[in-house]
Formats: C-alpha cells, sequence, structure tokens
C-alpha cells in the first residue's frame, strides 16, 4: 500500500468503507434500463462476479425509480442511485433503500430543493456524492476563472460541498472528472489540497474500451501513485464488465489490491511456439472474479520464458516440443500447448479456496 496516501474522512456506502485509510474500492454503473429490473438486476450480478465493490443505477424517471427498490432488494452490493435535475427523484431514491446518492447540486435547483434531498440523506444516513464534470460547470464559472478551466471545475466543487455542508450533511465524496487527463490529474490534485472528503476518481468520457482504458489508467495511475484517491471507476464505452476487470488491474498492479489473478504474457514475436494472445486471453476471461492473488505467467519460448514462469506463481514455457508447466517456481511437467488453458485452470482451482 501506498505510505504516503493521503488520509481523507471515513465514510460508508452500504458495508463498503470509503476513505479513512480503507482499501480503495472499484466501482461501475449500469448501461441497462432501470425501468428493466430484471435485466438492470443480471447486469449488477455479473458485476459483482467480476469484483465490483459498488454500482451506480441511473434514475431518470418515474419508472425508474418505481423499478429501484427491487433493484436494491435483490444486489448483494451497495448501490448508488445517479440523479440530475429532479429532486423528488433523489429523494424518492433515498427512501426505496439507496445506500448512496449521486448529484450535480448545481442541476437540481434552487436551494430548498437541494435542502429537500440533504434533509433525505441525513434521515437515512446516506452519503451524497458530489459529482462535478467539466462539461456541467456553469458558463459564469468558467469566464470567471478564464484560461483557468481546471480551477473553475475546482471551484464548482468546492461551491457544491458547501453547500451540502451547510445543510447539515456529513457523509460527502467528490468527484471532479474532465474527458481531459491532464485536467483530471490536476482538478484532484488541487482539490485535495483544500478538503480532506474522500474522492471518486475517473475520467469522464474516456472512450472505447481500449482508448478509454488507457486514458483512465494514465489519469488515476498518476494519483493513486502520488496517494490521491479512495474509490475508483473506469468509464468505457463498453461492456459495464470491462470497467470493473480494468479497475481492479489498475489497481492490483500499482500494489493498492492484494487480490485478482494477474496475467503476464510475453508479447510474441517470430520465436513464438504458440498462440500466445490467445492463450493469455482464455486464461484471463476464466479467471476474472477470483479474487484470489496469483501471478500466472503465459510464454511462448525459451528466452524469458522459463525466468519469466519460474518467478510467477504458476507459468508455462512454450518450446518447439511443448511446454513446460510450472508450479511455485519449479519445472512440474511438460504439456502439450492444446492443454495449456486446461492445466493453468487447474492449478488455479487449487490454490483457490472453496
Amino acid at each position: 500500500m501506498n505510505p504516503h496516501r493521503q488520509q481523507t474522512a471515513k465514510i460508508s456506502i452500504g458495508r463498503v468503507p470509503i476513505g479513512g485509510g480503507a482499501p480503495i474500492s472499484v466501482q461501475s454503473m449500469t448501461n441497462t434500463l432501470t425501468s428493466d429490473a430484471a435485466a438492470t438486476i443480471a447486469q449488477i450480478q455479473a458485476l459483482t462476479a467480476a469484483g465490483c465493490d459498488i454500482v451506480r443505477v441511473s434514475v431518470p424517471d418515474a419508472e425508474s425509480l418505481a423499478a429501484f427498490g427491487s433493484i436494491r432488494r435483490a444486489c448483494p452490493i451497495p448501490v448508488v442511485a445517479d440523479i440530475h435535475f429532479d429532486y423528488r427523484l433523489a429523494v424518492g431514491a433515498i427512501e426505496a433503500g439507496a445506500d448512496a446518492i449521486r448529484i450535480n447540486p448545481g442541476n437540481i435547483g434552487a436551494r430548498d430543493k437541494v435542502k429537500a434531498v440533504a434533509q433525505a440523506a441525513i434521515a437515512h444516513g446516506v452519503p451524497v456524492r458530489v459529482g462535478v464534470n467539466m462539461g456541467s460547470v456553469k458558463r459564469a464559472l468558467l469566464n470567471r476563472f478564464g484560461e483557468d478551466r481546471v480551477g473553475a471545475l475546482v471551484e464548482s466543487a468546492r461551491e457544491q460541498v458547501e453547500l451540502l455542508e451547510d445543510l447539515g450533511v456529513n457523509a460527502i465524496k467528490v468527484s471532479l472528472k474532465s474527458s481531459d487527463v491532464r485536467e483530471t490529474v490536476e482538478a484532484y490534485r488541487r482539490y485535495a489540497a483544500i478538503s480532506n472528503w474522500p474522492l471518486h476518481l475517473g475520467v469522464t468520457e474516456a472512450g472505447t474500451l481500449f482508448s478509454g482504458s488507457i486514458r483512465s489508467s494514465a489519469g488515476m495511475g498518476i494519483l493513486l501513485y502520488e496517494g490521491i484517491g479512495d474509490t475508483i471507476r473506469v468509464s468505457l464505452s463498453a461492456d459495464p464488465v470491462r470497467e470493473v476487470m480494468a479497475g481492479n488491474i489498475l489497481l492490483e498492479c500499482l500494489g493498492l489490491r492484494s487480490q485478482g489473478i494477474r496475467v503476464i504474457a510475453c508479447p510474441t514475436c517470430a520465436r513464438a511456439c504458440a498462440d500466445i494472445p490467445t492463450i493469455a486471453a482464455q486464461v484471463e476471461e476464466a479467471v476474472s472474479g477470483i479474487k484470489t492473488h496469483l501471478v500466472v505467467a503465459v510464454m511462448g519460448c525459451i528466452v524469458n520464458g522459463p525466468g519469466e514462469a519460474r518467478d510467477a506463481d504458476l507459468g508455462v514455457a512454450c518450446d518447439p516440443k511443448g511446454a513446460m508447466l510450472f508450479v511455485n517456481g519449479r519445472p512440474t511437467r511438460r504439456i502439450a500447448i492444446s492443454e495449456i488453458v486446461p492445466a493453468l485452470l487447474n492449478e488455479i482451482e487449487k490454490e483457490t479456496p472453496s
């Protein structure tokens, strides 16, 4: 863990602690119609199996609110209601059992409407996430700060958090997102210097699975390495399960989460004696929901293969005659290329508590 991690205030979203030195949690958001409770519940179950800690559900209308209670009751992880514009939806979601709500106080309306949401949150012990995106910063603030767009973003968050504090809310989480990685990093740095509320990290509208994962990892990786951040979402235009997988991998590779299986694989070249990309992808897909922390190496030739496989918990090193299977640093037996995936999965199962 990062010994220099910023110590923020501790809140709880359901049973999941956020801030105060608690482990960094991974979040995602459903993309089903919330009014379709069955589809939304099924997606949340898939997210949970992939290692999601907290899920966010959009509640854009009365039909979605009507389904929200049954969704919450059926879900094994905390559910955050995402609300914009209509304060009555926020109050209704809280009363229906939301573990937290995400609002942008700036678009909820007049102070009395924000006050109604704050009072409901206080009465039910529900934290409020202030979610500020660059695209929603008021024009007046942008004009006031001129070229300092980050300053406008930070000020927007500060004002909105201050409003909730004045209304008595004592459990707040904050996000300050831009689709620009550099703006996102600078915004979180500046806000972390003036507040100790826990921070939800993310790069908004990051993009597709490939480009979005890179942008998200670049931005959040910098901040997490600096000790900033208490919970994360990798926002992708892709299956939300991929967001969870990417988030878990990001935390694991920074040493911030000691669970999940890390699959390392060679980039392949003319020496490769097997289709390593396919084999590695098959293994990674099969173990995505396993919490046991293991390093599994899938290597294509005898140059670096034996060394990497020996250093891993489990591994295979391919050669022209097949592959050598390594377990806990020791070569155990030769296997055919076609046996690599089932052999690794069998060994992983032995290491995984039932």
